[in-house]
């Protein structure tokens, strides 16, 4: 199939990908355009993934306050203070300060669960399986299947993003460092809730943070 200039410009107004890029995609996908997105958006990410080792130490501290009631301060670290100060890579601070307050994760990533939390998880978990009756042959493996629902509960990179629950915090993450072009990295985060750990009348915030959001 030929691939036309006004292709070429449709894909590269789609995904702001380079004309080359763009070009080579087409080329690939015999002319798809739906096929060529998703093509770049593969190699993007595999790119992206290349830059994840590189060091990002400059960045920014984000926040937001939801009501007065829930407020989210996180740091995100990029490779050069140039970046730091691009809107894209602000506004990704900003959603990510959001997530936090709807999603009320425990962890950035699922390798700072600390192990002992890990294993008493999976003993409740395999207590919960057997008093279901399940076999116990198959009670492990069942086992490993709820504590990746587990981690995508408490590890905010397995979290479903609230703003399009089609990806993964952790998938955007990967989105961003492939169109910004640099090494990004959510380093931690602190969560803040009016009256947290007192006893009060029960409230759920962070549900409303997510109606709003999603609203």
């Amino acid at each position: 199939m030929e691939i036309t200039a006004s292709m070429v410009k449709e894909l590269r107004e789609t995904t702001g990908a380079g004309m080359m890029d763009c070009k080579k995609a087409l080329v690939e996908t015999n002319g798809n355009i739906d096929e060529a997105v998703k093509y770049l958006r593969e190699k993007g990410i595999a790119k992206a993934a290349k830059k994840m080792d590189r060091i990002a130490s400059e960045g920014i501290i984000s926040s937001y306050i939801h009501g007065g009631r829930i407020g989210v301060i996180v740091e995100i670290n990029s490779e050069t203070d140039f970046v730091a100060k691009n809107a894209d890579f602000q506004d990704f601070g900003r959603d990510v300060a959001m997530q936090v307050a709807a999603a009320n994760p425990l962890y950035v990533r699922i390798e700072e669960v600390p192990a002992d939390a890990i294993e008493k998880e999976k003993e409740i978990l395999r207590n919960q399986a057997l008093n279901e009756g399940k076999p116990a042959q198959i009670v492990d493996k069942m086992v490993e299947g709820r504590i990746a629902k587990y981690y995508k509960e408490v590890c905010l990179l397995e979290q479903p993003f609230i703003k399009d629950p089609d990806k993964t915090v952790g998938e955007l993450l990967k989105e961003k460092i492939a169109i910004i072009g640099e090494n990004l990295s959510i380093r931690r985060f602190a969560r803040f809730e009016v009256g947290e750990g007192l006893e009060k009348k029960q409230e759920n915030f962070a549900e409303e943070v997510a109606k709003t959001l999603q609203g």
